[in-house]
C-alpha cells in the first residue's frame, strides 16, 4: 500500500498544489513535538495550542480557496444559462447538444474540485490520528468538536457541502432540461424519485455522499456489521467495477444470512420440551442451543480462510451441512437420542459462513452500494432472529408420515432443512464466483484490466471525519518515521497471520470494545435460551406466548437502530453513548432479578425489554467505535476485525448457554438469579473498563 504523503504528492492537481494541506510539514511537526515534550523542552498545553492553530491554518487556506472555485464555478454556469434561455426562444440541436456539454465540462471540474477537498479531509483525518498516537491523547475528538460546533466553524464549510449542494443542482436541473423530454413539463423538482440519467451528476453526488458530515440510519447499520474498508480514494473517474458486481450473489449471502439467523433462533422457544421429550432436563435446552455456537467458534476461521479462495464453494459446503444438520436434529426425535439431537446442532454451527458473508460485501460489493449492502446485512440478521421464534410459534401441529413425527419439537428442523435445499437449489444455479485479481491475470487481456482496485476513490470519505472506518488504514502508516523511511510502512498493512499475530494488534481500547461486545452478547443469550424455562416456570406460558415474545424483542432491533443511526448519535459522541447503554443494560439486569414476593409478568417483560432494547443500541455503537480503532492489519485476511469480534460474541453466547444449563442442577428455582448473576458481573466490569480507559485517554 503507498504512504498517504507520496499518494497525496502523486494526485495533487498540480495548478492548486499550493493549496493542498502541508502533509509533510504536518507530519515533521508532530514528530517534532512529540521529541521536545520527551527531553521536557516544551509545554504540553503549549503544543497543543500551536497545533490547533497550526491546523486552523491549513483548514482556512483549503475553505477560502474552496469559496474562491465554487464561485467561478456559478459564474460558469450562470452565462451558461444566458444561453439556455436564448436557446429557448431558438432551439437548435447542435447549440444544445453544445450547450450541455458545457454543462458537463463544469460537472467535471466541480467533480475535481470534490477530490481536492476529499484529498485534504483524509490528510486531515491521518494527521490528527498520528497526533493521537504520538501524543497518547483523544485530541481528535476535542479539536473536532469544537471547531464543527463553533457557528463559524470552517469544517462545517467542507463536510456540509451547502455551497457544492447549490452548483450541483444547478448542473443537474438545466441537463434535465436540456434532455428530449418527450412533451413533459416536469422539471427535476417535482419528481424527485426519479433522479437525472448522467454520469456526470451520478459520479458527483456519489462523491458529494463521501463528503456528508452526518451519520444517518443506513450508516449505522453499516458500521453495525463491521465490514471494514482500507482504501484510498485515487483520481480517477467515480465509479466502480460494476462488471465484477453481481446482484443476485449479493442477495444470495444476504438470504444465507438471514436463514441462519432464522435456523438459529428458531429452536428456542421449543428447545426445553424437545429436551424434556427426549429424557433430559429443560435447562438442557442451554447445551442445545449453545452447541450451534460452540461449532461456530471453529466454522467462522475456516470459512474466513477459505473466503481468501472462493465464495461460490463455502456457501454450497454451509447449505449441506446446514441441511443434514437440520435433518438430524429433527430425526432425534424418532431415534430418541439426544446425542443425534446436539450432533444436529452442532452441523447446523458448523455452516455459518456468516464470514463468508461479510468478506463477498467487502470485497466483491461496489463502495457506492457497499453501505447499502451492510446495511442489508444488518436487517436481514434482525430479521431473522424475529422470523426464527415467530416461525416456530406457527407450526403447532402433531402429525405422522410413515415413521416420521412432525409436530413443534421436530417441525423446525424439518422446515429449515427444506429451506437449505431450496435455497441449494437457487444458490447452484444463480451465483457467480467473482474473477480474482490473480485469476483475471491469466484470462484475456480485458479481464485483467477489470478495474478491481477503482473504487479507491469510491473510499474516500464513506463517514465524516470522526466516523470514517477508513481511518483504520492509518493506524500504522508513517508510525515508522523513526527511521524516515516511507516504505517501511509496507510491512505494517500485511493481514494478521494467525489469531495469535491478531491478538497482539489489539490496543487497550479495542480489547475493552470486545469486553462490551462479549458482554452484551452474553446478556442477551441469557435473556434469550432461558426464556421458554423462565416463563414456563413463573408464567406457564405455552410455546406460542414464548415465539410471540421474542418475535416481539426481534422486531425491536430495526426501529431502534433507526432512532439511535438518525438522531441520538447525532446528538452524543459515541463514547456517551456507549457508557450510558451500559448503565441501563445493568439496570435491566438487577430489574431482572427476583428478589422477594412473586416473580410478575410485567416485571419479567419490561426488565426483558430494557435489556434487549440497550443491548442493541450498545451492539450498534460498540461495533462502529470497533470499526475505526481497529488496525489496518485487521481489515483484510483470513484474521480480521470481523472474525475477532464474531469469535468474541460467540464464545459469550457459548458460556452463556454452558451457564444455563449448569445452573439446572440448582432447581429452576434458583435458574434466573444464578444466571443473572454472571451477567450483572460482566456488565460491571465493562464499565468499569469503560470509565477507565476512557479517562486515560482523555
Amino acid at each position: 500500500m503507498v504512504a498517504f504523503g507520496k499518494k497525496l504528492k502523486e494526485t495533487q492537481i498540480q495548478e492548486w498544489q499550493r493549496y493542498y494541506i502541508n502533509y509533510k510539514l504536518m507530519k515533521k511537526k508532530v514528530k517534532q513535538y512529540s521529541q521536545q515534550i520527551e527531553v521536557g523542552a516544551q509545554d504540553r498545553r503549549y503544543v497543543l495550542k500551536e497545533f490547533s492553530r497550526m491546523l486552523d491554518n491549513q483548514i482556512e487556506k483549503i475553505v477560502l480557496f474552496l469559496l474562491e472555485q465554487q464561485g467561478q464555478l456559478a459564474s460558469r454556469i450562470a452565462e451558461l444559462n444566458k444561453q439556455h434561455e436564448a436557446l429557448l426562444q431558438q432551439p437548435e440541436i447542435s447549440s444544445i447538444a453544445q450547450l450541455r456539454e458545457s454543462y458537463r465540462a463544469v460537472g467535471q471540474d466541480l467533480l475535481r474540485l470534490l477530490f481536492f477537498v476529499e484529498m485534504n479531509a483524509i490528510g486531515l483525518r491521518k494527521i490528527l490520528k498520528k497526533f493521537d498516537k504520538r501524543f497518547r491523547y483523544r485530541f481528535t475528538d476535542y479539536y473536532v468538536t469544537t471547531r464543527a460546533n463553533h457557528p463559524y466553524s470552517q469544517l462545517q464549510q467542507v463536510f456540509k457541502q451547502v455551497g457544492i449542494g447549490a452548483v450541483v443542482g444547478a448542473i443537474s436541473r438545466n441537463l434535465a432540461d436540456l434532455q428530449d423530454r418527450h412533451g413533459s413539463y416536469l422539471s427535476i423538482y417535482d419528481q424527485p424519485a426519479v433522479p437525472l440519467q448522467d454520469p456526470v451528476i451520478d459520479s458527483i453526488k456519489a462523491a458529494v455522499d463521501r463528503l456528508t458530515h452526518s451519520t444517518n440510519f443506513l450508516h449505522f447499520l453499516g458500521q453495525h456489521a463491521l465490514i471494514m474498508q482500507e482504501e484510498l480514494p485515487t483520481p480517477l473517474e467515480d465509479h466502480v467495477d460494476d462488471e465484477s458486481y453481481h446482484f443476485m450473489s449479493l442477495l444470495l449471502n444476504l438470504a444465507n444470512t438471514f436463514l441462519y439467523m432464522v435456523n438459529t433462533y428458531i429452536v428456542v422457544p421449543t428447545a426445553d420440551n424437545y429436551s424434556l421429550s427426549l429424557g433430559a432436563a429443560a435447562t438442557v435446552c442451554g447445551v442445545v442451543i449453545g452447541s450451534m455456537a460452540v461449532a461456530q467458534l471453529v466454522s467462522s476461521v475456516y470459512f474466513s480462510a477459505w473466503s481468501n479462495k472462493s465464495y461460490f464453494r463455502p456457501l454450497i459446503f454451509s447449505s449441506i451441512v446446514l441441511l443434514v444438520g437440520n435433518v438430524l436434529y429433527a430425526l432425534a426425535y424418532d431415534l430418541d437420542s439426544i446425542a443425534v439431537l446436539l450432533i444436529g446442532r452442532l452441523f447446523c454451527g458448523l455452516g455459518s459462513a456468516r464470514a463468508v458473508n461479510r468478506r463477498y460485501i467487502s470485497d466483491w460489493v461496489p463502495l457506492k452500494i457497499r453501505m447499502q449492502a451492510s446495511a442489508g446485512f444488518v436487517s436481514a440478521s434482525a430479521l431473522g432472529m424475529a422470523c426464527g421464534p415467530a416461525l416456530a410459534g406457527l407450526l403447532q401441529t402433531n402429525f405422522k408420515i410413515y415413521k416420521l413425527t412432525f409436530n413443534e419439537d421436530t417441525l423446525p428442523g424439518w422446515v429449515m432443512a427444506l429451506a437449505w435445499f431450496i435455497y441449494l437449489i437457487w444458490l447452484w444455479i444463480s451465483f457467480k464466483e467473482p474473477i480474482r485479481e490473480t485469476e483475471a491475470k491469466n484470462v484475456q487481456q480485458e479481464a485483467s484490466a477489470r478495474p478491481a482496485e477503482n473504487d479507491a476513490m469510491e473510499k474516500g470519505l464513506a463517514q465524516p471525519l470522526l466516523l470514517n472506518s477508513e481511518d483504520k488504514q492509518q493506524d500504522e502508516e508513517g508510525e515508522q518515521e523513526c527511521d524516515g523511511s516511507e516504505e517501511a510502512s509496507e510491512e505494517s498493512h500485511r493481514p494478521a497471520a494467525s489469531i495469535a499475530s491478531a491478538y497482539r494488534l489489539l490496543t487497550p481500547s479495542v480489547k475493552v470494545q470486545l469486553l462490551i461486545y462479549f458482554m452484551l452478547k452474553y446478556a442477551m443469550e441469557i435473556l434469550l435460551a432461558e426464556s421458554s424455562v423462565i416463563t414456563f416456570y413463573y408464567f406457564s406460558w405455552s410455546t406460542s406466548s414464548v415465539a410471540i415474545f421474542l418475535a416481539c424483542l426481534g422486531l425491536t432491533v430495526l426501529p431502534v437502530n433507526i432512532v439511535v443511526g438518525s438522531y441520538i448519535s447525532n446528538m452524543f459522541e459515541d463514547r456517551q453513548i456507549l457508557l450510558a447503554s451500559e448503565i441501563i443494560v445493568g439496570i435491566g439486569i438487577l430489574l431482572s432479578f427476583h428478589v422477594f414476593g412473586p416473580y410478575s409478568v410485567p416485571q419479567y417483560v419490561c426488565s426483558a425489554l430494557i435489556t434487549f432494547v440497550s443491548a442493541e443500541v450498545l451492539e450498534g455503537v460498540n461495533l462502529s467505535l470497533l470499526s475505526r480503532v481497529m488496525s489496518s492489519r485487521l481489515a483484510r485476511g483470513t484474521y480480521n476485525g470481523g472474525l475477532l469480534s464474531t469469535e468474541a460474541g460467540t464464545l459469550a453466547r457459548v458460556i452463556a448457554d454452558g451457564t444455563i444449563t449448569l445452573a439446572g442442577y440448582l432447581g429452576q428455582s434458583r435458574l434466573l438469579n444464578v444466571t443473572l448473576l454472571p451477567s450483572l458481573f460482566i456488565c460491571i466490569s465493562s464499565i468499569l473498563a469503560t470509565c477507565f480507559t476512557y479517562n486515560s485517554l482523555y
